[in-house]
């Protein structure tokens, strides 16, 4: 009993949302034990971490990682279920997750800055949502994916989302109807994850392609993110005049200036985020 005592005041006064930051990337790591649940907290957490980072000048990419066993197992049902009792069977709370939750992914989503999932572990319902709401992830050999409602009753509607946008929609509907786990390798095969390397060395692999963008500037990383997720919601020419509207205003920045003049000069270019 005391172990137990102990243990959940260490959960108690341990953050949610850990962040470390350094050579302009930040890591974020989530820790809710013991199945890193997206509860009311862990969101908001994570949410207000990223909403501070937009402003951050000094951050170029962001990481997104667990401190604990596994990914993400989604949203805390326990919490969701301890609201069942209320006076409308629940419904004001469950609105409130899920609103925060399609916020929070859409905080992902609409980040100036790329993020990217680093995964080791299990990843399901919410916590494979935000998997695929990341723009890039890379994953642990023995790391495997799920959307899981539909075993319990509850189909992963939110979590389709994301899902539907970054895999074949048999794939998707395949995970969504079946609620069966696949493993990293078959993640990657379906375009879920970028990249599949041993346990061992994901730490690194993720900090490498991090740091591989962060070279980049920032200006240009911001127009190309935004423009890429605004111009797969148009038709083919809409989405034409939209990207070479971007590229013109790209052009004109200084940044661009700076990136053509070095590449013609031969040296490295010297970013300003203008």
């Amino acid at each position: 009993m005391m172990g137990e005592a102990v243990a959940a005041v260490e959960q108690a006064v341990r953050p949610l949302v850990s962040s470390t930051s350094a050579d302009g990337i930040l890591t974020l790591a989530l820790s809710n034990p013991p199945a890193n649940a997206l509860s009311i907290a862990l969101m908001e957490a994570l949410k207000g971490a990223l909403e501070r980072a937009r402003e951050d000048d000094g951050v170029r990419v962001i990481i997104v990682r667990s401190s604990e066993k596994l990914f993400s197992a989604g949203h805390d049902l326990k919490e969701m279920t301890a609201h069942r009792g209320d006076a409308d069977r629940g419904r004001a709370f469950f609105e409130r997750t899920m609103l925060l939750c399609a916020s929070l992914m859409q905080a992902v989503v609409r980040h100036p800055k790329p993020v990217i999932a680093e995964v080791d572990g299990v990843a399901t319902a919410a916590g494979c949502q935000l998997v695929a709401s990341c723009d890039l992830a890379v994953a642990s050999d023995v790391s495997r994916f799920a959307t899981p409602g539909v075993n319990i009753g509850l189909f992963c509607s939110t979590p389709m989302v994301a899902l539907s946008r970054n895999v074949a929609r048999k794939h998707a509907m395949e995970m969504l109807l079946t609620g069966g786990m696949i493993d990293a390798q078959t993640a990657r095969d379906i375009g879920l994850v970028n990249r599949v390397v041993p346990r061992e060395t994901l730490t690194g692999a993720v900090r490498d392609l991090a740091q591989t963008i962060a070279s980049k500037s920032p200006l240009t990383l911001k127009i190309g993110k935004e423009a890429f997720y605004a111009q797969a919601e148009m038709g083919l020419s809409e989405a034409y005049d939209y990207t070479a509207r971007v590229m013109v205003e790209n052009m004109l920045a200084r940044d661009a200036e700076e990136g053509i003049g070095a590449f013609i000069d031969k040296r490295p270019p010297e970013w300003k985020g203008k």
